[in-house]
């Protein structure tokens, strides 16, 4: 086999320049928070990969549902099983436009965001996942500034996902990190359904 040295010098300076950075990389001494938004799919879905990160270090993780009603879906049967180190909370109505009830929403949303506080500020977990809670930010039902405020609140230990799409701005600001999903295809749009181990 050849070794092209042009490719090998310049993958060496490459090595050289990540380590440089990686070596003056710091630890925060605190938690992130992390921004899952967009209007592609995988925003929830990320947030759930990154627990199994979590789990894998036997890191404890909670999570509250803003959104999502008590329908069954894939990651609550899969996370019961680790019910020792997830704490879930499913506390939306279902989607917005099935409740047509405003002051309804607003209440299932204080009262998870008022759950989320107690976990976040407990010092008991590592990471919590916010799942869709920029809906409900974004419907008004949340006021964003208390959201910051709570997370600005939360335990040294505990880093926090927030799912959903269309983040509020001032969210996106004091965040750690922000992914944006971008949409290209969606089989929804072709009238497939959602399917089972794929969408829930």
């Amino acid at each position: 086999m050849t070794t092209d040295p042009t490719h090998t010098e310049k993958m060496k300076a490459l090595q050289t320049e990540q380590k440089k950075k990686t070596s003056e990389a710091r630890d925060p001494g605190r938690g992130l928070i992390l921004v899952h938004t967009g209007n592609g799919k995988g925003k929830s879905s990320s947030a759930f990969g990154v627990i199994i990160r979590a789990l894998g270090w036997g890191q404890k993780v909670g999570v509250v549902q803003f959104i999502k009603g008590k329908w069954i879906t894939g990651e609550r049967q899969f996370f019961a099983k680790f019910a020792d180190q997830v704490t879930w909370h499913t506390m939306g109505e279902g989607f917005t436009w099935d409740t047509q009830d405003k002051d309804r929403d607003i209440a299932a949303a204080e009262a998870a965001f008022a759950r989320a506080c107690e976990m976040m500020q407990s010092g008991d977990y590592d990471l919590i996942v916010l799942d869709e809670i920029n809906i409900a930010l974004r419907y008004d039902y949340l006021d964003v500034q208390a959201v910051i405020d709570g997370l600005k609140a939360r335990s040294d230990r505990t880093s926090v996902i927030l799912t959903g799409r269309d983040a509020r701005p001032e969210l996106m600001d004091y965040a750690d990190l922000v992914s944006e999903m971008t949409e290209v295809k969606h089989p929804f749009k072709a009238g497939i359904k959602a399917q089972r181990g794929l969408d829930f």
